[in-house]
């Protein structure tokens, strides 16, 4: 890809992920924080009534509402796929884009620390992640390239780049100061890496770097009758990206009999039970350990 000339960082996305929003509050009345010299930025603010509401969202989930057919589909008008098409025409649109890069700010409330999730790998991402990496020690990359960048549901991919940054864990409708901390560094290496991608100075970079690959989704255990029966377990709570292998104990049931992963793969657990996925009873979301090379 070329230059970046415009870029939109996102907060608000969901209205109870607190740090994005203070942060844009932040960065509107100071706008040279985040200012660069070779291209433009601009905030938005994603889900203004899911925050004014204290929820997530009010009908359904903004972040998954931008793919191009469900865009283009004028039936779908409750208030976040009406937002999402506003946004879109704002952004976008998806496919032919104003802005160039689309970061998107986002807390969990699992223990995933600083955490950037990279939709494709294509040498503006793979710089990046090796950048972030030199820079913030403390980072993780994820990859979910699962899809191509044009089939994503996810607000970024309406960018030329999309990149979400995720940090936890902090509790929904909370403020808390070192992951806040974490956003504000990771947003300021971000730009600061687009100026030196832009003008083609980067510094020395890796020839690689260590990521986890999306691989799938746990459902937490449940009945016939569809309730829950099993909770995750105490010994992998809180600890994202920590090796899981076959047999080791994933659920508790309440009956207190546990259950244990039946995998034949190394997985690398994250999203573990974050509150926001138990709409869904999603409990956590498995990862392959990977090297990834950096394109040139």
């Amino acid at each position: 890809m070329g230059k970046i000339n415009t870029a939109a960082i996102v907060g608000g996305t969901h209205g109870n992920e607190f740090s994005g929003i203070y942060l844009l509050k932040k960065w509107d009345q100071s706008p040279e924080l985040i200012s660069r010299k070779t291209f433009s930025t601009e905030t938005l603010f994603g889900n203004p009534n899911g925050y004014r509401d204290n929820k997530r969202y009010l009908d359904c989930d903004l972040n998954r509402q931008f793919t191009e057919k469900d865009l283009a589909d004028p039936q779908l008008m409750n208030y976040e796929q009406s937002r999402a098409k506003a946004i879109n025409q704002h952004l976008g649109p998806k496919g032919d884009p104003r802005i160039d890069l689309v970061i998107d700010l986002h807390n969990t409330t699992s223990n995933m620390g600083p955490t950037l999730i990279l939709l494709q790998l294509d040498a503006f991402n793979t710089q990046l992640a090796a950048y972030l990496l030199e820079k913030m020690s403390e980072a993780i990359i994820v990859v979910e390239d699962q899809v191509a960048m044009e089939d994503h549901f996810f607000l970024c991919s309406i960018g030329k780049q999309g990149l979400i940054v995720e940090i936890g864990p902090q509790p929904q409708s909370v403020l808390r100061q070192d992951v806040l901390d974490w956003m504000d560094e990771m947003t300021q290496h971000i730009l600061d890496f687009v100026d030196l991608f832009n003008e083609k100075s980067l510094p020395e970079l890796p020839a690689s770097f260590t990521a986890y690959r999306y691989h799938e989704t746990l459902k937490l255990p449940m009945d016939e009758a569809g309730e829950r029966i099993g909770m995750v377990h105490k010994s992998i709570q809180d600890a994202d990206f920590t090796l899981l292998k076959n047999g080791d104990p994933i659920f508790t049931l309440f009956t207190g009999e546990e259950v244990c992963w039946q995998g034949d793969y190394e997985a690398y657990p994250h999203f573990i039970n974050e509150a926001a996925y138990y709409d869904n009873n999603l409990a956590m979301s498995l990862a392959k350990k990977v090297e990834i090379d950096v394109i040139r």
